[in-house]
Protein backbone atom coordinates (compact mmCIF):
# COMPACT_ATOMS: atom_id res chain seq x y z
CA UNK A 1 0.00 0.00 0.00
CA UNK A 2 2.89 2.69 1.09
CA UNK A 3 4.98 1.58 -2.62
CA UNK A 4 1.44 2.30 -4.17
CA UNK A 5 0.98 5.96 -2.78
CA UNK A 6 4.69 6.72 -3.36
CA UNK A 7 4.77 5.46 -6.21
CA UNK A 8 2.01 8.18 -7.11
CA UNK A 9 4.10 10.72 -5.60
CA UNK A 10 6.93 9.85 -8.00
CA UNK A 11 4.14 9.85 -11.09
CA UNK A 12 3.05 13.13 -9.61
CA UNK A 13 6.26 14.90 -9.64
CA UNK A 14 7.02 13.93 -12.88
CA UNK A 15 4.11 15.03 -14.51
CA UNK A 16 4.33 18.37 -12.61
CA UNK A 17 8.15 18.49 -14.31
CA UNK A 18 6.93 17.62 -17.93
CA UNK A 19 4.16 20.16 -17.53
CA UNK A 20 6.73 22.78 -16.32
CA UNK A 21 9.42 21.69 -19.21
CA UNK A 22 5.76 21.98 -21.70
CA UNK A 23 5.06 25.72 -20.61
CA UNK A 24 8.70 26.63 -21.18
CA UNK A 25 8.59 25.18 -24.81
CA UNK A 26 5.55 27.18 -25.58
CA UNK A 27 6.95 30.33 -24.64
CA UNK A 28 10.35 30.14 -26.04
CA UNK A 29 10.09 27.01 -28.95
CA UNK A 30 13.38 25.98 -27.74
CA UNK A 31 13.58 21.80 -28.46
CA UNK A 32 15.30 21.60 -25.35
CA UNK A 33 12.32 22.02 -23.36
CA UNK A 34 10.03 19.98 -25.76
CA UNK A 35 12.66 16.66 -25.18
CA UNK A 36 12.50 17.44 -21.77
CA UNK A 37 8.97 17.70 -21.51
CA UNK A 38 8.46 14.54 -23.60
CA UNK A 39 11.40 12.58 -21.63
CA UNK A 40 9.82 13.90 -17.95
CA UNK A 41 6.41 12.11 -19.53
CA UNK A 42 7.54 9.14 -20.09
CA UNK A 43 9.34 8.45 -17.09
CA UNK A 44 5.75 9.27 -15.44
CA UNK A 45 4.45 6.36 -18.20
CA UNK A 46 7.19 3.82 -16.91
CA UNK A 47 6.51 4.43 -12.93
CA UNK A 48 2.61 3.79 -13.91
CA UNK A 49 3.43 0.60 -15.64
CA UNK A 50 5.80 -0.68 -12.87
CA UNK A 51 2.61 -0.01 -10.30
CA UNK A 52 -0.03 -1.13 -12.40
CA UNK A 53 1.79 -4.64 -13.37
CA UNK A 54 3.78 -5.28 -9.97
CA UNK A 55 6.84 -5.40 -11.61
CA UNK A 56 9.60 -6.02 -9.25
CA UNK A 57 12.32 -6.61 -11.58
CA UNK A 58 12.29 -3.89 -13.33
CA UNK A 59 15.50 -4.80 -15.27
CA UNK A 60 14.39 -7.06 -17.37
CA UNK A 61 10.69 -5.54 -18.51
CA UNK A 62 9.52 -2.88 -20.82
CA UNK A 63 9.69 0.00 -18.30
CA UNK A 64 13.53 -0.20 -19.00
CA UNK A 65 13.43 0.38 -22.39
CA UNK A 66 10.71 3.20 -22.09
CA UNK A 67 13.37 4.52 -19.51
CA UNK A 68 16.54 3.92 -21.66
CA UNK A 69 14.39 6.01 -24.56
CA UNK A 70 13.98 8.91 -22.31
CA UNK A 71 17.01 9.07 -21.04
CA UNK A 72 18.82 8.85 -24.54
CA UNK A 73 16.54 11.55 -25.72
CA UNK A 74 17.74 14.38 -23.27
CA UNK A 75 21.52 13.21 -23.83
CA UNK A 76 20.60 13.62 -27.89
CA UNK A 77 18.74 17.20 -26.97
CA UNK A 78 21.58 18.52 -24.65
CA UNK A 79 24.35 17.30 -27.19
CA UNK A 80 22.13 19.07 -29.97
CA UNK A 81 22.17 22.05 -28.30
CA UNK A 82 25.76 22.36 -26.93
CA UNK A 83 26.62 21.35 -30.73
CA UNK A 84 23.96 23.96 -31.98
CA UNK A 85 25.30 27.09 -29.91
CA UNK A 86 29.21 26.08 -30.77
CA UNK A 87 28.40 26.69 -34.36
CA UNK A 88 27.02 29.96 -33.94
CA UNK A 89 29.96 31.62 -32.33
Amino acid sequence: MLTNVLSGAVVFGLALCSLFFLRFWKRTADSLFLAFAISFGLLAFTQIIVVMANIYKEDSSVAYLIRLVAFTLLIVAIWRKNRRGRIRE
